[in-house]
């Protein structure tokens, strides 16, 4: 947990860095250049957080629901929720035939989790609750904020890089001894958003690692959760699902995407929200 909890922390601090240099890039360094970079991503951080659940829950199509709709799934979620010592959080089902399930709100006491109707239907009870058991560790992790945090910096660096573009190319009216290198802009206004999302995405697979870990401890092991995500695995692709890209990484299994095997699969697993299936899967096993 404690190396997890520490790579995590290394990686937003890498994308904070990467912020204040991209913006100090553009305003040579200037004080005033760095407080409206870092002032940009916190205003999108404010946003995409305090508003997480409705706009996941939109997105997802997603209703909450009272205990009297689906009693025994509401208890499994009261259950685990109270093994975990954590606030009853709000119980929502999305209409989706693809088995999957996401987590997301402001805090514990603010938490949504949602299953699709298809995880409902073709899983059995013990595999589902290993799913909830790893949505309420993101809860418990807090881990939408950390990945609300992510998404807002790599996308104020993405938009602080697009003003580097056009700061090179019409050079904004300064005078050229103030003026930064035209190369250097344009190199980083190609490569720090390149550089932010792989940042992000490595955020976002670390935390998924995180929440299995604490779902096979809170289990006693992670045998429910790794068949699971083998039979999720084989469904999704079965089952397309219509899901804003945005919130793709708050599912516990990537909704629009699947990584295949080829020479291309490292790469794309560098730019993926979600670890590996069989990665995820021989972890839980060995635990």
């Amino acid at each position: 947990m404690f190396k997890n909890t520490m790579k995590t922390t290394v990686l937003l601090a890498g994308l904070g860095g990467l912020i204040v240099a991209v913006a100090g890039l553009i305003g040579g360094g200037s004080t005033a250049s760095l407080t409206i970079g870092l002032g940009l991503a916190f205003v999108m951080v404010g946003g995409s957080y305090w508003f997480s659940d409705k706009l996941a829950l939109k997105s997802a199509k997603a209703r909450v629901i009272e205990r009297h709709e689906s009693p025994e799934f509401y208890d499994m979620v009261a259950s685990l929720a109270q093994r975990a010592n954590l606030p009853m959080p709000r119980v929502a089902i999305s209409p989706s035939d693809q088995p999957n399930a996401f987590a997301t709100g402001r805090g514990p006491k603010k938490a949504v989790v949602c299953a699709t109707s298809g995880l409902l239907a073709s899983m059995p009870r013990d595999e589902i609750e290993g799913v909830m058991a790893h949505e309420l560790m993101h809860v418990k992790h807090r881990d939408i904020l950390i990945g609300s945090v992510a998404a807002a910096i790599a996308t104020a660096i993405s938009y602080l890089a697009q003003m580097a573009m056009f700061a090179s190319m019409f050079g904004g009216g300064r005078d050229d001894e103030d003026r930064p290198n035209p190369l250097a802009m344009l190199l980083m206004a190609m490569l720090a958003p390149i550089a932010a999302s792989l940042i992000q995405m490595a955020v976002s697979r670390s935390r998924e690692y995180e929440a299995d870990r604490g779902a096979a401890a809170l289990l006693g092991d992670g045998k429910s959760l790794a068949n699971a995500l083998e039979r999720i695995e084989t469904l999704a692709a079965r089952r397309p699902m219509s899901v804003a890209p945005a919130q793709a990484q708050a599912y516990i299994h990537n909704p629009l995407s699947e990584l295949r095997g080829g020479r291309n699969a490292g790469m794309a697993r560098m730019f993926s929200t979600h670890p590996a299936t069989e990665e995820r899967v021989a972890r839980l096993r060995a635990m």
